[in-house]
This record gives structure tokens, sequence and C-alpha cells, in this order.
């Protein structure tokens, strides 16, 4: 094996842990919203590190454009997902954690609507 085989295999292994830790924190998180960035940020670094070795092993221009162009991709629309489906929770109203540090009465702006 070569320091390539080696280090590709590294970022892999990386990317796949993020991927194990991002699926044990929907399991382990106690409410919506930790799950929320918890999938949303182990899920970008996951793919985005399998992407990247995928790139390095395949040394074709095009399959590293494509995995450049997936990469971004992600990096770009899974935060912007994940903030607006936490943000919609939290005008439904769904009850955050006992043990967050935070003091918010929920208000559902729906309701003065007529």
């Amino acid at each position: 094996m070569t320091i390539d085989e080696v280090f590709i295999a590294l970022i892999i292994l990386v990317g796949s842990f993020f991927g194990f830790s991002a699926a044990l924190g929907l399991l382990r998180m106690p409410d919506f919203y930790t799950r929320m960035s918890t999938s949303g940020k182990g899920a970008t670094v996951c793919c985005g590190l399998l992407l990247a070795g995928v790139a390095l092993l395949f040394s074709d221009a095009q399959v590293t454009a494509r995995a450049i162009a997936a990469i971004l991709f992600l990096l770009l629309t899974v935060p912007i997902g994940v903030h607006m489906i936490a943000r919609a929770a939290y005008r439904a109203g769904t009850p955050m954690w006992r043990g967050t540090g935070s003091k918010i009465k929920f208000k559902n702006p729906m309701r003065n609507i007529q």
C-alpha cells in the first residue's frame, strides 16, 4: 500500500465515523432540535469526506469535478434545509428538551390570524 492509498482510506474511515456519529446522535439526542443539528452537521461532513475520498481514489477529471460539485451542493443546501425545518418546527410549537438553557415561551404566530 502506498501513502496515497493510506491517506484515501483514512479520509473514507473518518467520513464513515462522522456518518456513524450522526446516526447515533439521531438515536441518543433528547429532542427534535438537537437531532436536527446532529444529523445536519454529521451528514454534511460524512458525505463531504466520502466524496473527497472518491475524488482522490479515482484520479479522473470528470469524477473529481462531479465530486467537487456534489460537495459544494451539499455545503450550500444541507445547512439551509436543516435551518428551515428547525424554524418551521419552532413556529409550529415543537417543544424543546427540558434541559435546554433557553427559557423560550412558545407562541403560535398562526393563532392571531383570522
